[in-house]
């Protein structure tokens, strides 16, 4: 179970006196998301609906007075790296620093005014963090969107939660070199508890849905199979160049203007596997309309197997047209579904990372062990297993 957030702040207090010698002068936290569905449809301007998780990552901060952004993690004692704000961005460190300084480095781009005094001053940043990295649970956006909601107030931007979006999605995509779209950083600021949020990713505009598993008693468990990925290498960017690709034959912006009408046409201009991996993401979008109209109709409770079912589809899609789940993901969905799960899918970019199950809130540690039983008949490692429920968004703790 993750820290409670009472918790996670004080150790990053402890953690930044600790190191700088001096007390912060605010605390910042951003949690991790699941995706419940819709899958590598964000960077194809489609449909997305993730939510915020109760795990989390904290930065605790203040200025300092010589212009270096100085850099610390729990995750990485002993280790304090210092970079220059106004050199801080492509290429400038490695590693998970290249994550905030990202941020710095996209907030600057955008809001040239930081030329000044707040820029001159620098920054001390230590961070903790409860939510695993290469799980698929978007560690990266939550610590990008900590610090930017951190560098909003210290500098003074007042920048909206979608701009910072935006900012920490240029961060991950320029200075990480990660292709990834803006659904991890956008659940991560507007979560709420109780509730989905919906992203149309060619308007950047979200809506919360409501998510109310407690009235249907319900729950999510999430098996994470502790095989990490990472998004920055080969898979996903392919996956990505070949979306591109489609959608440069069809003449057309984004997949996101194709519709499952067009997929007869498609798949006579496309190459095999060019035509599977754009079907994947056109009916991910059509999945993706469909539980949104479900969860604002009532089907969680009426009909929760008409939801469990997209779920299901969407897993079986990422395994046979995207070619992105592993056999230890496949594994805990199959598993899932015969201890008696509504639905199951991979969520995350693939690869490696968790599974979510929607299941009865009575069945839920029954399937917990199931998995954890056939992971060890399969010779796995064994999986971390938990339940997760929609939970606040990003956020200023002190």
């Amino acid at each position: 179970m993750p820290t409670p957030p009472p918790a996670l702040a004080d150790a990053a207090a402890r953690g930044f006196a600790d190191t700088y010698g001096s007390a912060c002068t605010g605390i910042w936290s951003a949690p991790g998301r699941v995706n419940l569905i819709g899958e590598h449809t964000d960077y194809n301007e489609g449909f997305v609906l993730p939510f915020a998780i109760g795990a989390r990552t904290a930065v605790a901060a203040a200025r300092r007075g010589d212009g270096l952004l100085a850099l610390a993690s729990a995750q990485f004692p002993s280790r304090v790296t210092t970079v220059a704000v106004t050199e801080a961005g492509p290429g400038a460190v490695s590693g998970w620093t290249a994550y905030p300084t990202g941020v710095a480095w996209a907030l600057r781009q955008a809001h040239p005014r930081l030329g000044g005094t707040a820029t001159r001053a620098g920054l001390n940043l230590y961070l903790d963090s409860t939510v695993p990295t290469g799980s698929g649970l978007s560690s990266s956006a939550a610590l990008e969107c900590a610090v930017a909601l951190a560098l909003n107030d210290l500098w003074e931007l007042g920048a909206d939660r979608a701009d910072l979006a935006r900012a920490c999605q240029r961060a991950e995509n320029t200075v990480v070199g990660a292709p990834t779209g803006i659904m991890d950083q956008f659940a991560s600021l507007f979560g709420e508890p109780g509730s989905a949020v919906f992203l149309d990713c060619r308007a950047i505009a979200g809506e919360n849905v409501p998510l109310a598993l407690d009235a249907a008693g319900l729950d999510i468990v999430l098996a994470d199979t502790r095989q990490q990925h990472a998004h920055a290498q080969g898979g996903y960017a392919d996956r990505r160049a070949a979306c591109e690709r489609a959608a440069r034959i069809l003449g057309v912006r984004a997949l996101r203007d194709v519709g499952v009408g067009d997929l007869e046409r498609a798949a006579r201009v496309l190459d095999p596997e060019t035509f599977r991996r754009a079907r994947h993401v056109v009916t991910e979008d059509e999945r993706v309309l469909e539980a949104v109209a479900a969860l604002r109709a009532g089907a969680l409770e009426s009909d929760p197997a008409g939801l469990g079912a997209l779920l299901t589809a969407s897993h079986e899609s990422m395994r046979d047209d995207f070619a992105i789940t592993t056999p230890a993901l496949d594994l805990a969905v199959a598993t899932a579904l015969e201890a008696g799960a509504a639905g199951a899918r991979m969520t995350g970019g693939g690869f490696g990372g968790a599974i979510i199950a929607l299941v009865a809130r009575d069945r839920a540690a029954g399937t917990a062990e199931a998995i954890t039983a056939a992971f060890a008949r399969a010779g796995f490692t064994a999986p971390r297993l938990s339940t997760v429920a929609p939970s606040d968004g990003a956020r200023r703790d002190r």
